[in-house]
């Protein structure tokens, strides 16, 4: 990996003893997309980095021909911190 921070998320308990590894990434966007891709995570009350993760993973999936490791979306997961 190229200068990318790995990080694991979560803790290991009794139910659920995987760990999510994310790795952060820093993109540009052209202005145009950059705004569309806020507008649409504004509208559906998700942070810009979900949208991003969310058409990454659909993406993936054409591609791919797999239907990834796609997580349901929950109140938890998609709320914006304001």
């Amino acid at each position: 990996m190229k200068n990318a921070t790995v990080t694991a998320k979560g803790r290991d308990n009794s139910m659920n003893s995987h760990k999510t590894v994310l790795v952060r990434a820093s993109i540009s966007f052209p202005s145009h997309l950059y705004e569309t891709l806020e507008k649409i995570a504004k509208q559906k009350k998700v942070s810009l980095a979900w949208v991003v993760r969310e058409a990454s993973e659909r993406y993936a999936a054409d591609e791919t021909g797999k239907s990834g490791n796609r997580r349901k979306r929950t109140e938890k997961t998609t709320r914006r911190s304001t």
